[in-house]
């Protein structure tokens, strides 16, 4: 396989995954990868193996079941590509402490999508969890935030 070939491979694998995840394919997601294997950066969430995986992927959307992407742009690496966008949902389930809100998100984040040669073999995602945080919580300020984040955690 060339470089444009494998590139090529690559590219139509993270679009498909990424449009599967707004359908909630769950199988169709799962079977871009051997062995799924998601990473969390800001939370430190790793999320391996399919039972793992597919925990997450019932978790979420119970929080956020409307939880979408828009893609912002997509860049090849050596070993993968790098996907910039707009993860977008309406809290309608708890959120660890936090109690539903009601309220909807938007947070433009990045994806990691890394490659052994043609296979995915992770997703490791960074975000910014206190813009998403602040959201929910109607607007509040960094601090309000956190101070409501730590409150409805010790309740």
């Amino acid at each position: 396989m060339t470089l444009e070939q494998l590139r090529a491979h690559r590219e139509t694998l993270v679009r498909v995954h990424m449009a599967d995840e707004i359908d909630h394919a769950w199988d169709k997601v799962l079977a871009t990868f051997p062995h799924p294997h998601y990473e969390i950066i800001a939370t430190g969430a790793v999320h391996d193996g399919k039972p793992d995986v597919q925990r997450y992927y019932t978790t979420s959307r119970e929080t956020f079941p409307d939880q979408r992407n828009t893609l912002l742009s997509l860049r090849h690496i050596d070993d993968g590509i790098v996907v910039e966008f707009i993860l977008e949902g309406t809290q309608l389930g708890p959120l660890g402490p936090l109690p539903a809100t009601g309220r909807p998100f938007a947070c433009q984040m990045t994806a990691f999508f890394l490659f052994d040669g043609e296979t995915l073999v992770c997703e490791r995602i960074y975000s910014d969890t206190l813009t998403i945080v602040r959201q929910l919580l109607g607007g509040m300020s960094a601090g309000e935030a956190l101070a409501a984040l730590v409150a409805a955690a010790k309740a």
